[in-house]
C-alpha cells in the first residue's frame, strides 16, 4: 500500500488510523485490538491497571502494573477496568470493529457490550500488555524519519546465502 508514492513498509512509522469519536487519554492511555485481546491500560485513582478480554471465549483479566488482581474483577463479572476499556475501544475503533474483533453478538440495536459477553475468568496478560504499552511509549518519543529502526531490522531483506 502506497501514500503519496511512498511504500508503508518503507518508513519508521505506521498509518495513524483516526478514532471514531474522541476519546480522554487520561483515563485509558492505551487501547488495542491485538493477539486476540482487547487489551489496554485504565488509570484509576493512584494506581494502572492491566486490562484484557480474550476474543471470542471473552475471558476477563485485570490486574495492576505490579501484577495484583483486581478487586473489582468476580471472575465473569466484568470490573469497572473493563468497562472504561471497552468505552474507550468503541471510542478507538467504533462499536462494530470491537464487537467483530470479540466476537460479540449484541441484541438488534444494542450498544453495550459488556451485558453480551460470555465472559469467564481468564489468565494473567499484565506482563504482555504493559510491555506492549511501553513499547508504544517509546517510539512516540522518537522523531519522525523515513530511515529504518535498527530494533526493526530483524527481518532479513533477501534471503541469505549459506556458506
Amino acid at each position: 500500500m502506497t501514500e503519496n508514492g511512498i511504500a508503508y513498509e518503507r518508513r519508521s512509522a505506521a498509518p495513524v488510523i483516526t478514532p471514531v469519536q474522541p476519546r480522554r487519554l487520561a483515563k485509558v492511555p492505551f487501547v488495542e485490538l491485538a493477539e486476540g485481546r482487547l487489551q489496554g491500560v485504565v488509570s484509576s485513582a493512584s494506581r494502572v491497571y492491566v486490562s484484557s478480554i480474550t476474543a471470542g471465549d471473552h475471558g476477563l483479566s485485570c490486574n495492576t502494573n505490579n501484577n495484583r488482581p483486581c478487586g473489582g474483577l468476580g471472575g465473569t463479572r466484568p470490573c469497572n477496568h473493563i468497562g472504561a476499556l471497552i468505552d474507550a475501544a468503541v471510542a478507538q475503533y467504533g462499536l462494530d470493529r470491537v464487537t467483530r474483533y470479540l466476537k460479540v453478538t449484541l441484541p438488534d440495536g444494542g450498544q453495550d457490550i459488556r451485558a453480551a459477553l460470555h465472559a469467564k475468568a481468564a489468565p494473567n496478560r499484565a506482563p504482555e500488555v504493559f510491555s506492549s504499552f511501553l513499547r508504544h511509549l517509546a517510539y512516540l518519543e522518537l522523531p519522525p524519519t523515513v530511515e529504518p529502526l535498527p530494533e526493526l531490522q530483524w527481518f532479513p531483506a533477501t534471503a541469505a546465502t549459506p556458506r
